[in-house]
């Protein structure tokens, strides 16, 4: 009986240390642990007023770009502020683009503001501009909307929460108060590493809308970045951890379908899609695990990845920037505009990039 019990004892030792052993080896690989560092640069230069990220960046036809700065306190990214976070308005077609900071109306608690990724919709009715805003106060996930007036302003219309917008990472707004939602777990950040290592792709994508609410996509090992073609017929979604972009069709009654998945090598993160081409542009982190475990001293970088002809058969691929953190670390955005390209980061700085 002994005996009996030391094997079984060793046996289980020897499973333990065996799925451990797995879990590290598969995080390592998933996170790019150790990839060489692709380096291009472009004349940039920093934007004035963003010190602590500019997690997301969307631009508007006229050249208007908004952005949304201090995220914190979530998932155990890193960051250099926990001050409540706040939104800039950037007109790029000024000789000298700089950040304004938006004053926020309205009945929002401003002291828990967190912003995330962002969205914004023209009513073609009025020409009334919608910024929605994933926001996580005490760690919480729910959806802004608001009204952009005059030049500096949001007025706040509406906060969104449901049961199926558990940790909403990215948003793309399809009406005044619709949206596609991508959830970047499902449990906690622990119980999500497991369903990593598992293998379990139970993220999603959450259709909304004031008359329903649901599941528009599954699948997914981890939604992240989310957006629209210019003719509003597909939907990208960055799936992070799988290293891969997925296409979906829209189709009549706001439903998706699955198209394919584009390979891109990397981790990335937001996506925006230029308005007159098309091309898809993606921020994206080529060593994840120096996001997770910070060192000024070897910081994570920063990689922007351009996808030409995505709906075809042979998509392009091309690395428009790529550093390895000392100009710019940890780039999540990367939103282009007539020849220009504003690159937004997680907690670092923002740059403002002549492509031409």
């Amino acid at each position: 009986m002994a005996a009996l019990k030391k094997v079984l004892i060793a046996t289980t030792v020897a499973a333990v240390a065996a799925f451990f052993g797995h879990a590290f080896l598969k995080i390592k690989r998933l996170s790019l642990a150790s990839r060489e560092m692709p380096v291009k640069h472009l004349k940039c230069r920093y934007l004035p007023n963003i010190e602590y990220g500019a997690e997301d960046i969307t631009i508007l036809k006229d050249g208007l770009a908004f952005l949304s700065t201090g995220l914190h306190d979530y998932l155990g990214l890193p960051s250099f502020s926990n001050e409540p976070g706040k939104m800039y308005v950037l007109d790029l077609l000024h000789p000298k683009p700089t950040p304004v900071e938006l004053q926020i109306k309205g009945e929002l608690d401003l002291s828990s503001f967190n912003p995330h990724g962002i969205s914004v919709y023209t009513d073609e009715a009025d020409d009334s501009i919608y910024l929605f805003v994933v926001n996580h106060p005490q760690r919480k996930s729910q959806v802004e909307i608001f009204r952009f007036v005059g030049e500096d302003t949001l007025v706040h219309l509406k906060t969104v929460t449901h049961p199926l917008l558990i940790s909403v990472n990215d948003i793309v707004a399809v009406g005044p108060e619709h949206f596609y939602a991508t959830n970047d777990h499902y449990f906690s950040p622990a119980l999500h590493l497991l369903t990593v290592v598992l293998s379990l792709p139970w993220c999603n994508v959450v259709y909304y809308s004031p008359e329903e609410v649901r599941e528009a996509a599954g699948g997914i090992q981890s939604g992240n970045g989310i957006n629209i073609s210019p003719d509003k017929r597909y939907i990208y979604v960055s799936d992070i951890l799988d290293h891969e972009v997925d296409v979906f069709e829209r189709l009549d009654g706001e439903q998706l379908v699955y198209i394919k998945s584009v390979p891109v090598g990397t981790l990335c993160d937001n996506i925006e899609v230029d308005h007159m081409t098309g091309d898809i542009w993606l921020g994206c982190h080529p060593d994840a695990t120096k996001l997770s475990s910070f060192d000024p001293e070897d910081p994570p970088g920063s990689e922007i990845i351009k996808i030409t002809n995505i709906i075809s058969e042979k998509p392009v691929l091309t690395l428009e920037y790529g550093d390895n953190g000392h100009e710019l670390m940890g780039s999540t955005v990367a939103a282009p505009y007539e020849g220009k390209l504003l690159i937004g980061t997680i907690f670092h700085k923002a740059l403002y990039c002549a492509l031409k």
